[in-house]
């Protein structure tokens, strides 16, 4: 069972997994909020019950009835659904408590209630949830220091599915990825709105003066990591919290340079903006867990990942197109000022 699989990693791991493993029955749960959408789906899922080894269901997270039920089904839950946004949390928060906390309770107590039968219950935390690096780089036991509404509810979720470890002992396993980058990606995050930018002649935006770094790692690393975790044995993995990072940051600025370099666009459609509340100054994550765990690290290149999403949104423009008018939010700054972020 994947919740939230027609989201953007969820549903690039639906593709990874039904392409890698076409004999397994995957069942997705999404509510279709405005980043998830049916296209991001193999089409096979959308073909009603005819397959029923593939089965999409709309529904929320929240549902404990329908969550209970469709984890009744399953042997492995990977739990993505989460509202994911920054600055979209600092606009309107509330959904991302709702969603992100007690989503995250009801698909754990449905967990709880299915015993032994579910053999790994994957949360997807993130990265946000440390803050800015206190130090080089950032290992699992780095202080939790969240800086905006976003990342506090992670962090919430976060602790919470800990707790039930705790408590209760399920098969859990924490994965807290640093920024996914790849197909399929709402062009309200940084990658997509520069190329989309570039391709539509605009100026890409960059908020402040681009100092603050991100460790951006490819999709399809993650949802290799994920593939390895889900057939590892328990004593490796359940009780863990893992990192899945590039070990590299990037500024933004070098970041839309890049973009510029690839797409042959000029430096001159570069724009500066004020900086954004809550912003974390720079995120690296340490890797050597996954590495000792999972004999894992990220095989795809920033240039060779960057080089094909640019060639992914350039090919899929009607997918994209839709989300223009979202690509920036209004929000207030701590000191009065409307802006669009």
């Amino acid at each position: 069972m994947v919740t939230g699989g027609a989201g953007f990693i969820g549903s690039n791991f639906v593709h990874y997994m039904v392409n890698k493993y076409p004999h397994y029955r995957i069942l997705v749960l999404d509510i279709l909020t405005y980043a998830g959408s049916v296209e991001n789906l193999p089409p096979a899922m959308l073909l009603g019950r005819s397959d029923d080894r593939l089965q999409f269901w709309y529904g929320n997270v929240c549902n404990a009835e329908l969550v209970n039920t469709l984890v009744g089904e399953a042997d492995e839950v990977v739990h993505f659904a989460a509202e994911t946004h920054v600055t979209r949390s600092i606009y309107d928060n509330l959904l991302f408590f709702q969603t992100d906390v007690l989503g995250t309770q009801t698909v754990a107590n449905a967990v709880l209630k299915s015993g032994k039968k579910i053999r790994r219950f994957i949360h997807i935390s993130s990265s946000e949830v440390y803050g800015t690096a206190l130090a080089e780089s950032m290992t699992e036991e780095h202080p939790l220091n969240p800086m905006s509404p976003y990342a506090s509810a992670k962090c919430g979720a976060d602790r919470l599915v800990y707790s039930y470890w705790s408590t209760y002992k399920i098969p859990l396993v924490i994965v807290r990825p640093f920024n996914n980058f790849g197909p399929r990606q709402h062009l309200e995050k940084v990658v997509p709105r520069f190329i989309t930018a570039a391709i539509l002649g605009e100026p890409l935006t960059v908020h402040g003066d681009g100092g603050a770094a991100r460790d951006f790692v490819f999709v399809d690393d993650v949802c290799r990591a994920l593939d390895i975790i889900i057939h590892s044995p328990a004593e490796h993995v359940v009780g863990e919290v893992i990192n899945v990072a590039s070990a590299q940051d990037r500024r933004i600025i070098d970041i839309a340079n890049d973009v510029v370099r690839i797409m042959n666009y000029g430096k001159a459609k570069i724009a500066y903006h004020g900086d954004r509340p809550g912003q974390v100054i720079r995120h690296t994550g340490d890797i050597n867990k996954a590495r000792r765990l999972l004999d894992w690290a990220p095989q795809v290149t920033w240039e060779e990942g960057l080089t094909r999403t640019i060639e992914w949104y350039t090919k899929n423009r009607t997918w994209w197109e839709k989300q223009i008018w979202m690509r920036h939010i209004p929000i207030t700054t701590a000191a009065g000022k409307l802006e669009y972020h």
